[in-house]
């Protein structure tokens, strides 16, 4: 259903009796008329899942592609890489035809001999969309409990392909991801990836209505609507409008899991992203030990990837190397306290 408004989806949803989500998205055979879902279906819906697949359709970013190429980065370069590494991995991993929008255009012009930043300015509409903070990741993961240096090397990533708040979203959400690994505080997730980016932002002024109309809301659709009604006007992939989405999604889920995600979804815009980091910001929050079975058990560990050496992996391998990674980063690796060391791996 990604790209579908709230309405669609809270529609189809009623149809199927599944309102509000609780699990993976049910199927509903026949489809009503205008509610039909993707043809990826067949492989992400309830019952049908075996492994995380590499893409979530044919026209959109492979965002689990981006995840492995962070870890692939870091193992090649350290965590010393600047923009030009992120240029190279890309251009040797990433089919062209496999990459869309912000990054579709950054390859482009990489292509015909621009260079970073300027593959990210020429000629890209897409460069405050929200490529870049789905792949902000790694550059959490890699550095829990610093969140200034996860926003860091977000920057360096998201310099590759977007400017302004398509860079500052990057960077709020690694911050996020890093921060979660030190508290189960929603807010103070949120609020600790808004100090690093600029006050003055658009980004940022769209995180703070949305935290301050959360709190005078008791449901989280009286919170959507308001938000909506001020920030509702961005294309469906922007990164403003999917940002407030995760927050409300932070908020409303109070830490846990499946309600978090089950809310992203809900949200509408790029429901896939949105619960994407979510789940990356709540996962690092419970550890793997806490993760509930009825989400990963259909995983069976294993994700697909088109990058080389990465096309079917364990879930739980790439994890095993992500903590290496973290571990070997220097700040927060070995002298940081016990409760930001990674709980990725139980």
């Amino acid at each position: 259903m990604e790209g579908w408004p709230r309405a669609k989806i809270t529609a189809y949803l009623r149809a199927v009796d599944a309102y509000p989500l609780s699990s993976y998205f049910p199927v509903l055979d026949p489809f009503p008329e205008g509610l039909a879902l993707r043809d990826n279906y067949e492989r992400t819906a309830l019952g049908n899942v075996r492994c995380m697949t590499r893409d979530d359709d044919a026209d959109q970013n492979p965002f689990i592609d981006y995840t492995v190429l962070g870890l692939h980065i870091l193992e090649t370069y350290g965590c010393d890489f600047n923009t030009r590494d992120v240029a190279m991995v890309w251009m040797g991993n990433l089919p062209f035809h496999k990459v869309y929008t912000a990054e579709a255009v950054a390859y482009r012009n990489l292509v015909n001999g621009l260079e970073p930043p300027h593959t990210a300015r020429y000629r890209n509409p897409y460069r405050e969309w929200i490529g870049a903070q789905i792949r902000a990741d790694m550059w959490g993961y890699v550095n829990p409990g610093n969140p200034e240096r996860a926003a860091g090397f977000a920057y360096r990533d998201a310099s590759l392909s977007h400017t302004g708040n398509g860079i500052y979203g990057a960077m709020w959400a690694s911050a996020c991801i890093a921060t979660a690994f030190a508290t189960d505080d929603p807010r103070q997730v949120i609020t600790a990836g808004l100090a690093e980016i600029p006050a003055d932002c658009r980004l940022a002024g769209a995180v703070r209505d949305t935290i301050a109309w959360a709190g005078e809301c008791p449901a989280w659709e009286d919170a959507w609507e308001r938000v909506c009604a001020r920030y509702g006007g961005y294309h469906p992939v922007h990164v403003i409008n999917n940002t407030y989405v995760i927050v409300l999604s932070l908020l409303y889920g109070g830490g846990d899991l499946e309600r978090s995600i089950c809310l992203a979804v809900m949200g509408g815009w790029d429901t896939d992203c949105t619960g994407a980091t979510v789940c990356s910001i709540v996962g690092a929050m419970c550890g793997a030990d806490a993760l509930p079975e009825k989400w990963v058990g259909p995983l069976n560990d294993r994700l697909e990837s088109i990058v080389h050496g990465f096309q079917d992996s364990r879930i739980s391998n790439l994890a095993r190397r992500t903590v290496v990674l973290a571990n070997a980063s220097g700040e927060g690796a070995d002298d940081a306290p016990s409760e930001w060391r990674h709980p990725c791996v139980g």
